[in-house]
């Protein structure tokens, strides 16, 4: 059974539908990429998924239960976790007390998962100290993903993880993104560079105009002439 299902969905702003019937899963131990061109409603179907965005028609499940239009506080509750594109650090606060405002739910000693996101980025834990606003892009968007991690989700949501960030920054989060789905954390990734990311994506979506046109793994998307020539600079992988 796939962890996360989302049907027939239809939902946007302001009463104006920006997902027109888009459907995607996602199973437990999966990274899953949606790529497509700007304004195609990537980064609203995986709001609309975390509650953030109103579903007029569809639904959602997440390990078997509806979710649909949920809270996100709740989903939160239920293992689901989301980084958005942007303003997604407190710039006054240290690197330690972001992730710790990421565990402001748990009750529990969660010393050791603070650890383990020292582990998996490893300069945060040389900046712990520093003042979050004081970081480059890169390590701003790690302390974003650590502090997402903090409540120890089955699924992570990330929104443009690489938006804005030089070449070195991008390959970095990709890499540590692959090590976090290798720790048991499915992936369900909105993505601005799409080569890179479906190159360590189990499976793809493409959505065009609120709806996904073709779905297959990522290594056949690569592969895939129409999708090279719209999103991969004009080739596929295999050309």
């Amino acid at each position: 059974m796939s962890l996360l299902v989302a049907e027939d969905i239809h939902g946007g702003y302001g009463g104006v539908d920006i997902l027109n019937s888009a459907n995607l899963r996602v199973d437990a131990d999966e990274i899953v990429v949606i790529i497509g061109p700007n304004g195609a409603g990537k980064s609203t179907l995986i709001k609309a998924v975390f509650g953030l965005v109103p579903i007029r028609r569809g639904t959602v499940t997440f390990d078997g239960n509806a979710i649909t239009n949920q809270r996100p506080d709740v989903l939160v509750a239920r293992g689901m976790s989301y980084v958005p594109q942007e303003r997604n650090v407190f710039p006054t606060l240290s690197v330690t007390e972001n992730l710790e405002m990421g565990a402001y739910t748990r009750t529990d000693d969660y010393s050791a998962d603070m650890a383990a996101i020292f582990d998996i980025f490893p300069v945060l834990a040389e900046r712990r100290r520093q003042p979050a606003g004081q970081l480059s892009g890169g390590q701003r968007q790690m302390v974003a993903i650590g502090r997402a991690l903090m409540v120890k989700p089955r699924l992570l949501l990330l929104d443009e993880p690489t938006a804005g960030l030089s070449p070195k920054f991008v390959d970095e989060i990709l890499e540590r993104i692959t090590a976090i789905n290798q720790l048991g954390v499915a992936v369900l990734m909105v993505e601005q560079n799409a080569r890179r990311a479906l190159e360590l994506a189990h499976r793809g979506y493409v959505l065009v105009m609120g709806a996904c046109r073709i779905e297959d793994t990522g290594a056949n998307l690569l592969a895939n002439r129409e999708v090279g020539e719209a999103f991969l600079g004009g080739r596929a992988a295999n050309d």
